[in-house]
């Protein structure tokens, strides 16, 4: 692997890793948030307000990582009914149709993100945040969404095994 490579799949990894630590953390807050509200306490005011964007950050950043590990859920009903030249092909159908989708998300992503940004709009909840910052992790995670399935598009590795089920 060349070296662009290998920095791009450390990318990958570590916002892999970011998402799994804002998984916990958000375990951990509506732990913590149930146990004082139980036992009579306040619960910290900003729990939901976290826990929402933490799902959206969660998504887009760990998105990338699971596309490329074949993590993410599929259906290979079809594609096991076939030979392997029309599983190929339509496996490249399908990540053809997955970087077209990506890329429109990402890019409509990115127009509405700027615009916020442009227009100073912010989000208004327990606490006021930025919106450009909340929606800046949708056209990355999109973005890169689209890389991972153009290498399923482009490379020797298929998207689709031919094993009949559904994979998660």
């Amino acid at each position: 692997m060349n070296t662009v490579s290998v920095l791009y799949v450390r990318l990958l990894r570590a916002l892999a890793l970011l998402a799994g630590l804002m998984m916990a953390a958000t375990a951990l807050m509506i732990v913590f948030d149930v146990t004082a509200r139980n036992l009579g306490f306040q619960p910290p005011p900003h729990t939901l307000t976290l826990t929402e964007y933490a799902l959206l950050y969660t998504t887009m950043l760990g998105g990338p990582w699971l596309v490329r590990i074949r993590g993410h859920v599929y259906i290979e009903l079809l594609t096991a009914a076939v030979g392997p030249g029309a599983r190929a092909v339509m496996s490249r159908l399908v990540s053809a149709g997955c970087v077209i989708v990506c890329l429109v998300m990402a890019w409509y992503a990115l127009d509405v993100t700027l615009s916020d940004f442009r227009r100073g709009t912010d989000d208004i909840r327990s606490f006021d945040m930025p919106r450009w910052l909340l929606l800046a992790a949708m056209p990355l995670g999109f973005g890169l969404m689209a890389i991972e399935f153009g290498r399923f598009l482009t490379g020797r590795a298929q998207l689709h095994t031919g094993e009949a089920g559904i994979h998660e």
